[in-house]
């Protein structure tokens, strides 16, 4: 049965993402063509903004468009192709200078029954350990990103980070419209800096490799723990992340968001040149998408324009 709560998640997600992409995003656009790095900084802080609101959301109760305004990363699963557009936007990264977090997931895929056979049967050829908890890792991005970034001189840190749920786990949007949520999130972190990883690209596999069998190993004493915890010291919470302070910036993003959706509403129904203005960038992100590609395509596009006028 549909929950109340999580058919609003779903549709505020949905509508701010949105209007967020139209309103907000949109007119910054233009910024591209003056100075992609002032473009990347402004974009990257109006999406942090909206970052927050899916956190509120768990508590509390077109998101492609705003991704590519935010410089995801893209891949299709297509190698040498996936390749070249990952060195292009890690390389455009390292030129700008702008402070990169990169979120990566080398499993690449969710743990199912399914996937669990396919790591199973990768195991199996490769003589390796078979995991329950975590599937094996594809290590040839991990490590090409790595040491693209190295090269670039944009790696600080690799931060390992492993996440349980000591009850329910949702693992589809499905289980998010039922209301499914889950009801508490443990995370282990783990810092490395950029100079104690591994230089050659085998010994960094193995090194990623080796977090995995840690992690296994980890999760496996998590689950089979009472209560359910990792077993290492609760990290200190910094005062710059007091309950207080994260209380209040979840209150103040859950009231922006749910006047700014509701003003983008009113807005639309009563204001002929912002429903003409809506429409246009409506018809600018999907036309530009089977243009160019994408947005992040034209800003890596309006760089290289820059690049060769400075050179």
């Amino acid at each position: 049965m549909l929950s109340v709560r999580g058919l609003c998640f779903l549709l505020t997600l949905f509508l701010s993402s949105f209007f967020g992409s139209v309103f907000m995003l949109g007119p910054v656009l233009p910024l591209m063509l003056l100075s992609p790095a002032w473009y990347r900084w402004v974009t990257d802080r109006i999406v942090a903004t909206w970052l927050t609101l899916p956190v509120v959301l768990c508590v509390c109760v077109c998101g492609g468009w705003a991704m590519q305004v935010a410089c995801f990363i893209f891949i299709r699963r297509r190698g040498e192709e996936d390749r070249s557009h990952m060195a292009n936007m890690l390389q455009y990264f390292c030129n700008i200078k702008e402070p990169l977090q990169l979120l990566l997931f080398p499993e690449g895929t969710d743990l199912t029954e399914n996937t669990r056979a396919r790591s199973d049967e990768f195991a199996e050829k490769n003589g390796l350990q078979k995991y329950e908890y975590v599937l094996h890792p594809r290590t040839t991005g991990f490590t090409f990103i790595v040491d693209t970034l190295r090269k670039g001189d944009n790696l600080d840190a690799v931060h390992d980070i492993t996440v349980a749920y000591p009850q329910n786990i949702p693992q589809t949007e499905r289980h998010l419209l039922l209301g499914l949520f889950p009801r508490e999130i443990h995370f282990h972190v783990r810092r490395f800096s950029a100079a104690c990883l591994p230089s050659s690209e085998e010994r960094l596999q193995r090194w990623c490799q080796e977090r995995w069998r840690e992690k296994e190993q980890r999760l496996r004493d998590f689950y089979r723990s009472e209560p359910r915890r990792f077993d290492e010291p609760e990290a200190r919470v910094p005062p710059c992340k007091s309950e207080l302070r994260v209380t209040l910036i979840k209150a103040a993003s859950l009231l922006y968001w749910s006047a700014f959706i509701s003003l983008c509403c009113a807005g639309l129904w009563l204001w002929t040149p912002l429903r003409l203005y809506f429409l246009l960038m409506v018809i600018f992100f999907l036309g530009q998408q089977r243009v160019t590609g994408g947005v992040e395509l034209m800003e890596l596009a309006c760089h290289r324009r820059w690049k060769v006028k400075e050179e």
